[in-house]
């Protein structure tokens, strides 16, 4: 997952994909089993007033609805989510040797810059938002459907098919799009930036290849990361996350990403836009750390 030694051939680069991409989709799926209660507890307090806090919200889930709640979604994310970070990890690394080869070609030197990292990432993050932004925008509809008799949704299926009745095949499944590229841009742009400066410095500190550094220190380093991509990205999110549990027609509160914006801030000032910051940045950690170990104990099994 780190910066190869020398520039890998032509020849390789299809096979070099298909490594990410595996890697990714590994650490994608223990992003959503790690990651899952955290994220419905996220999506409660971003989407409505009824939960005090985090705390409070978690409690009122588990006696209303029981434990299986904090799972509630999990199909859509499992396999969409796994699909997704596998997409996040081939972009940045697609991104990433075509950067290596331009520094190569001009300078004689591979080494990313700091910024062709970011921009590594961000290019992942806007390739990610086509799969993301749907998958997203279901597991929210239906984490926050009433529960019992006043289910709206039967399961992800079935939410798709009255989402594209609502608005259309594309406009209802991926209504908050605009924002969710802004998100995923800024997030994954910072994400892997964070991760790698940590590695790079890692490895220099201690003059040794980033392939020997230990995968509790990997763990650690991602986590870290995880934080970093929930404070440079959060009010993104809750945009994205109101739009998408939005009503429809003489029910939808919200016109644009921009309306939304603005109503936030008029209704519920600067701290609308960080609601629920707190168990996100609990989840973080774990799940960032859990995305990054697995995906480079993948990696480097395979290689």
């Amino acid at each position: 997952m780190g910066v190869d030694s020398e520039i890998e051939a032509p020849e390789h680069g299809l096979k070099r994909t298909l490594k990410d991409l595996f890697s990714g989709a590994t650490g994608g799926v223990a992003q959503v089993l790690l990651g899952q209660p955290f994220d419905i507890v996220k999506v409660r307090l971003q989407t409505t007033q009824q939960y005090s806090g985090a705390l409070d919200a978690a409690t009122k889930i588990y006696k209303s609805e029981g434990p299986l709640a904090f799972y509630k979604g999990t199909l859509t994310p499992l396999i969409g989510i796994g699909a997704c970070v596998s997409v996040q990890f081939g972009g940045f690394h697609y991104a990433r040797r075509a950067f290596e080869a331009q520094n190569t070609t001009k300078t004689g030197n591979h080494q990313l810059s700091y910024a062709q990292y970011y921009a590594s990432g961000a290019f992942a993050g806007i390739a990610n938002t086509v799969l993301s932004s749907p998958i997203e925008h279901i597991r929210i509809r239906l984490q926050t459907q009433p529960h019992g008799a006043g289910r709206l949704y039967n399961g992800p299926i079935d939410c798709v098919k009255k989402l594209s009745a609502h608005e259309g095949l594309l406009r209802g499944p991926y209504r908050g799009t605009a924002v969710t590229f802004m998100r995923e841009a800024q997030a994954y742009g910072v994400w892997f930036t964070a991760y790698e400066y940590m590695m790079n410095k890692d490895a220099q500190r201690n003059n040794i290849d980033r392939s020997e550094i230990s995968t509790l220190k990997v763990a650690f380093y991602g986590g870290l990361a995880g934080e970093a991509l929930w404070i440079s990205s959060y009010p993104f999110d809750v945009v994205k996350s109101k739009m998408q549990s939005d009503g429809f027609g003489e029910n939808q509160k919200y016109k644009s990403m921009r309306d939304c914006f603005a109503k936030t801030w008029r209704a519920e000032g600067m701290g609308g836009f960080w609601r629920g910051v707190g168990p996100t940045l609990l989840r973080a950690m774990p799940v960032s750390a859990g995305t990054f170990a697995t995906a480079e104990i993948t990696m480097r099994l395979i290689n």
